[in-house]
């Protein structure tokens, strides 16, 4: 376990941390949810301060910060863009209604000890890149951490979540587990991918055998792509994709099940949002549902997640989300809250 490599340092997406450095962050959040399990007390960041800017609605994301960084000892500022002046990017400036993130960000750095953003989707018109810039934007200027809360790419707290959670229930090394993820339908056209990405990503490190299911219309970030192949292969494991839903689910071990935007109906690809195209395109495969037929193809003791919030009766079937096939969703959503805390604790210090 590291011990001081990550004070101080940014969390804006895994891809910047190592496998030792990632092992470090499990092992933390575990001796964290231990200790709070019994009631025992860690007060690790007694008076900090952390910063959280949602430009979007947040139900776990939020809820786990601002427990976390209290049972941690801290406090947490909720900051709503409605709240402030909306931070700006060089040229994105607007009289008497925005701030350059520059200045926001020294701000910040001046009166607490980390800052944590979460912006994605419709906040910045689906470009791409967009979230990702402005959180960088902030780690630029600021001289105290930025944590990603989520942004159109990369959401590495849950990514932590997801395979922190793989480990209570499979055990360390995931070096002959099959993870079928898989896209599924939805009503929405604005769910995000960055789940998709990171639970991908943070597992590969440790050797799955990952099968992504979409729809042949459907993918995944390239770049991305070829790093969860390459890391997965380094450490023992393989990566596959198909255009057979019923792939992702026989013989497997663990379905991530949950929609995802459609990137080529997103900018840059498009000039601007095409819903209503990504619309009709979801509606040729509404069948796409993770119910008992499709678990039942797996091993015995399958467990679906999901980063929640969900879409009953779409993406997945009560009788999955609300049986013993989906527990560990739950341990999921918790563990929310004891990986932020570890990344908190290792990173503010």
């Amino acid at each position: 376990m590291l011990t001081k490599a990550l004070r101080g340092r940014d969390f804006i997406t895994l891809r910047d941390f190592s496998k030792h450095e990632l092992e470090t962050i499990l092992e933390m959040a575990l001796r964290l949810k231990e200790d709070y399990a019994v009631r025992r007390p860690h007060k690790l960041l007694e008076g900090k301060t952390l910063f959280m800017m949602f430009f979007n609605p947040s139900t776990r994301t939020r809820n786990s910060f601002e427990a976390g960084i209290f049972q941690l000892g801290g406090n947490g500022h909720f900051l709503q863009p409605s709240a402030t002046r909306v931070p700006s990017l060089e040229g994105e400036d607007v009289p008497y209604q925005t701030e350059r993130i520059s200045d926001m960000a020294r701000v910040f750095s001046g009166m607490g000890d980390a800052i944590a953003i979460r912006i994605l989707g419709d906040v910045v018109d689906w470009e791409y890149d967009k979230g990702l810039r402005v959180i960088k934007e902030f780690a630029k200027w600021a001289t105290i951490p930025v944590i990603n809360m989520e942004d159109n790419i990369y959401h590495p707290c849950q990514g932590t979540a997801d395979v922190m959670t793989m480990w209570e229930y499979f055990g360390r090394d995931l070096r002959g587990l099959k993870v079928g993820v898989a896209w599924t339908y939805s009503g929405s056209t604005k769910k995000p991918i960055a789940p998709h990405h990171d639970v991908m990503y943070a597992a590969s490190f440790f050797g799955p055998n990952i099968v992504y299911a979409k729809p042949p219309e459907l993918r995944i970030d390239p770049e991305i792509e070829a790093a969860i192949k390459a890391n997965v292969e380094a450490n023992g494991g393989t990566y596959q994709t198909s255009d057979r839903f019923e792939d992702a689910f026989e013989d497997a071990d663990i379905i991530y099940g949950k929609n995802h935007v459609c990137l080529d109906l997103l900018p840059p690809f498009e000039k601007e949002p095409k819903h209503e195209e990504m619309a009709k395109l979801f509606n040729k495969y509404k069948d796409w549902i993770v119910d008992e037929k499709r678990m039942k193809m797996g091993k015995d003791h399958i467990q679906y997640m999901h980063c929640l919030p969900c879409e009953r009766g779409m993406e997945v079937a009560d009788e999955v989300l609300d049986g013993p096939r989906a527990e560990a969703t739950w341990t999921e959503a918790e563990n929310r809250l004891h990986a932020q805390k570890a990344i908190m604790s290792l990173i503010m210090q």
